[in-house]
């Protein structure tokens, strides 16, 4: 396995890569989401890529999250050249990276959920068992797995049975990843506790990171502390602007800020970043007082 976390640095992650392609005007109100502008437009994938990392992150997220067999084969695009565009998605980010030294690739797998396009990745409990995950989420894991990313990101997971499947994934294929559950509170958001969540992972050498993601700032620091407690491994952070998507559109007052950081520092994490309506000028934020955390160290 190729990457791993630094014990004495904090690494920043990029932001939300399709709200900021929101930002840019793009209007993604399709089941596929930004993984729709694989097809129609890579190239501005990239270049959202390429501003997170000119902000100051070293980890680039793919545009894999809603990306699915399913919801590919609903536009007309068969298997063949659906595995072709989930690789693009890594190619592009790597692409996007310049070859520069001390930026990584993390590949997304997002939860079933995600792909049906309805919201149930913030709910879990699809009706589904382990075995039945595992099957679906199996061939687009594999394909993304050989894409040539520096690690996959399971990410806004809800539920712990979809964590188990995937974890079980993560082993067979022996690649890195990291494991970042999406929250309510201390608790996943299909209700379990974050410490038996946290537990599916504990003893898996793939999994070289675990935390939260997609979550508000404020349920960040409680989480750092289980997920330490719990496994003892690296904590990756990356939660949203706190905003809510409601009926179509996001409502509620923005509450992140960078200057939540050195908690979660202090607290643990190790990698440290946002999710949606969190954008380069937020990750810049981010990579100074990272930087400013390392030095003080």
């Amino acid at each position: 396995m190729g990457f791993a976390v630094p014990d004495d640095t904090v690494l920043v992650a990029d932001g939300g890569l399709a709200t900021e392609l929101e930002a840019r005007g793009f209007d993604l109100s399709d089941p596929l989401w930004s993984a729709r502008l694989l097809v129609e437009s890579p190239r501005d994938i990239a270049a959202v890529h390429s501003a997170f990392y000119a902000a100051g992150a070293q980890i680039a997220t793919t545009a894999s999250y809603q990306a699915s067999f399913d919801g590919f084969a609903a536009r007309g695009i068969g298997r063949h050249a659906a595995e072709a565009l989930l690789r693009r998605s890594v190619d592009l980010a790597r692409e996007a990276g310049g070859g520069a030294s001390g930026r990584w690739v993390a590949a997304s797998v997002g939860p079933y959920g995600a792909a049906r396009a309805d919201g149930s990745e913030y709910l879990g409990r699809y009706g589904l068992s382990v075995a039945q995950l595992s099957v679906w989420h199996r061939p687009r894991l594999e394909v993304l797995a050989g894409a040539g990313a520096d690690l996959l990101a399971l990410e806004t997971v809800p539920d712990l049975d979809e964590a188990a499947a995937l974890v079980s994934l993560v082993c067979e294929v022996n690649v890195p990843a990291w494991l970042s559950y999406t929250i309510d509170g201390t608790k996943t958001r299909a209700g379990q506790p974050l410490a038996e969540a946290f537990a599916v992972a504990a003893e898996v050498p793939q999994i070289v990171a675990v935390g939260v993601n997609c979550c508000a700032p404020h349920d960040v620091l409680p989480a750092i502390e289980i997920a330490r407690e719990v496994t003892g491994k690296p904590v990756i952070v990356y939660p949203n602007s706190g905003e809510r998507w409601e009926s179509g559109r996001w409502t509620g007052p923005r509450c992140f800020s960078p200057a939540l950081v050195p908690q979660w520092v202090a607290a643990g994490a190790r990698i440290v970043g946002g999710c949606c309506r969190v954008g380069p000028a937020d990750i810049s934020d981010i990579a100074e007082i990272a930087l400013t955390q390392e030095k003080c160290e």
